[in-house]
């Protein structure tokens, strides 16, 4: 029989875990982030009896012979979770359309802004950055503003890698609120061309905010779901500015417009009639009251037990 110790230390952590309901999901390689919305990528996906593996749209931009910014083809994607909390890692995919220098991506910015929604006739896109950063390859830790990259499918044509990032800034999202993310490769090779990867509209996201319409939706037939989430993915041109003082990164984005997947690359002839999502996941850490209440109450339990004689 458990003592009341065990008991209560059980029911406190019962407790406490019942205080965040997101569903379970470890960032890598850090433990503690939890994952509030997912768009998994194409990668061997069947999808109309066939398998497919999707392709990547450019999100590269160069140096201008300047050296005072970096100009080129930004991508970037809509998101909306169940929870007031702060985007503290990030994973996506992606590959090398082109890199024959091998200089591989040394940068990746990451820009969340808000929502321009849709006119009628129209389609939602990217507005104000809201915050923006530059992360580079390291190892990951809380707070370190690096990013990993991984081989995960070396055996297509587009070879496909994931990406994960820890934010050097948390972004404080509020829940069901339409927010966009832009992640671009930031390269001074002229020659390397980097990727972002799209969804896979097999998978539904369970994490998508129910609350922003039209959010996660069927938007296919029923037989062979075309899962997708509130509007298409833009690309459009964009202009980084470093470090233009005393505000830091400066973005700039112009001549956006909706993408759609590929007929014969993302799924058969006329899946390109749908909007396409890219391949991301966001994730970030439970409320610091939670844990901290949770070492008050083991600690109180443990000066509170008698003590043998």
């Amino acid at each position: 029989m458990k003592s009341n110790c065990t008991m209560f230390a059980l029911t406190v952590s019962a407790a406490v875990a019942s205080m965040w309901t997101a569903p379970a999901a470890q960032a890598d390689p850090l433990s503690g982030e939890v994952l509030k919305f997912q768009q998994l990528p194409m990668n061997n996906t069947n999808a109309y009896g066939q398998i497919y593996q999707g392709h990547d749209e450019l999100s590269t931009a160069w140096l201008d012979p300047s050296g005072q910014f970096y100009r080129g083809t930004f991508m970037a994607d809509d998101f909306a979770d169940n929870y007031s909390s702060p985007v503290v890692h990030l994973r996506w995919w992606g590959s090398y359309i082109a890199d024959p220098n091998q200089s591989g991506v040394q940068q990746f910015l990451i820009t969340f802004e808000s929502d321009v929604p849709a006119l009628p006739g129209g389609f939602s896109q990217p507005g104000t950055p809201l915050l923006s950063q530059i992360v580079t390859p390291g190892a990951l830790f809380t707070g370190s503003g690096t990013f990993t990259e991984t081989l995960i499918n070396g055996n297509v044509p587009e070879h496909l890698y994931q990406y994960n990032a820890e934010l050097s800034v948390p972004f404080p999202e509020q829940k069901d609120t339409v927010y966009w993310l832009k992640i671009v490769a930031l390269s001074q090779d002229t020659a390397m061309q980097w990727g972002w990867h799209n969804r896979d509209y097999t998978i539904m996201d369970p994490y998508a905010s129910p609350l922003v319409l039209p959010g996660e939706s069927n938007v296919g037939p029923a037989t062979d779901p075309v899962w997708h989430f509130q509007d298409d993915a833009v690309t459009g041109l964009v202009d980084v500015y470093p470090n233009p003082a005393p505000s830091g990164i400066q973005v700039n984005q112009f001549n956006m417009q909706p993408t759609n997947y590929i007929d014969n690359i993302d799924g058969p002839t006329g899946i390109s009639q749908y909007s396409k999502d890219l391949a991301f996941e966001v994730y970030t850490v439970p409320e610091p009251a939670v844990p901290a209440l949770l070492g008050l109450m083991l600690t109180a339990l443990v000066l509170r037990r008698p003590r043998r004689t």
